[in-house]
């Protein structure tokens, strides 16, 4: 069941990584085993998450939606708290609802890109799972990647550690280190990502609440996951996983700073970088000194006008 469902996604990514290679030996890369195929799975990587651009706007129009919408959830949840009997629960869910629909989101919204980005991820493990079972002919080519490519991409290797190794069942002590490095590095780009969004790019009233509370634990759980499940990752996957972390951050980087959410902390210091080169520009000119207001109590007197004599 799952080799018929996952198969197609399997031809997709032996063909991009096959294509990537013969890119990359026509621009002077070594042919056959060799960094050729590991630049192959940076550029899956890359292919996957241009197709994922779209998806990406999404997530921020629906994140913006539940981070506008939290002080509208936090009233409905002081309403109904305390109240556990079935008809207030059905209407505090009937409310929530209505709500989620009023502001064009979902809880989900958030999870969309990593929900996608898993039958690739499988397709990925699978195909780097097969190499040695294609190699040796026992069995049958996915795609483009037959007995000779197949053997190849196995003999390939990231400063020594082949990209089928695994950290639980390779011997090499090299290709363990590799794996351990990548699989920090997986972590660590994680979870900065996460932070990066947490800490600059939601308004106060989104890090208040239960909501809040379990993004904060997410913060720490899924890199924690990933940290531990690392080890039963081929190294292709696990450079995978770093690169596309390495995109998350770039493109989050960059709308944090260019389409700040309202009412955080990135939109402020926004606000106050366009204020500082329109005042630089002269856009805006330099608010004058109020004038020092006079003495109050002291009358001043008119001022006489000097006479001509009488002669």
């Amino acid at each position: 069941m799952i080799d018929t469902i996952l198969y197609p996604l399997e031809w997709v990514v032996a063909w991009i990584m096959y294509g990537s290679h013969a890119l990359f030996t026509t621009l002077g890369m070594q042919d056959g085993p060799g960094w050729a195929w590991v630049f192959s799975i940076v550029a899956l990587t890359i292919v996957i998450r241009i197709a994922l651009i779209p998806l990406f706007f999404k997530q921020i129009k629906a994140s913006r939606g539940m981070q506008t919408m939290q002080p509208e959830l936090q009233a409905i949840q002081k309403k109904y708290k305390g109240k556990s009997d079935p008809a207030s629960r059905e209407a505090m869910g009937r409310e929530t609802m209505e709500l989620y629909r009023k502001h064009g989101t979902n809880p989900l919204a958030s999870c969309l890109p990593i929900l996608l980005q898993s039958p690739i991820f499988f397709a990925l493990f699978r195909v780097l799972n097969y190499m040695s079972a294609i190699a040796d002919g026992s069995r049958d080519p996915i795609g483009p990647i037959n007995q000779q490519v197949a053997a190849d991409i196995e003999s390939s290797s990231l400063f020594g550690a082949q990209l089928s190794d695994v950290f639980r069942t390779t011997d090499s002590t090299t290709s363990r280190i590799v794996v351990i490095c990548l699989i920090v590095l997986m972590s660590a780009t994680m979870f900065f990502t996460q932070r990066q969004l947490t800490m600059k790019n939601m308004p106060k009233a989104a890090l208040e609440g239960p909501m809040a509370s379990t993004q904060k634990m997410m913060l720490y759980i899924l890199p924690v996951i990933f940290l531990i499940s690392g080890i039963n990752f081929p190294v292709g996957v696990l450079i995978y996983w770093v690169i596309s972390n390495l995109w998350s951050m770039g493109q989050q980087f960059y709308t944090i700073k260019r389409m700040p959410a309202p009412g955080s902390e990135a939109e402020r210091l926004l606000k106050e970088k366009q204020a500082r080169k329109a005042l630089a520009k002269g856009a805006v000119e330099a608010e004058p000194e109020p004038e020092p207001e006079k003495p109050k109590g002291q009358r001043e007197q008119p001022k006489r006008k000097n006479r001509q004599k009488r002669r």
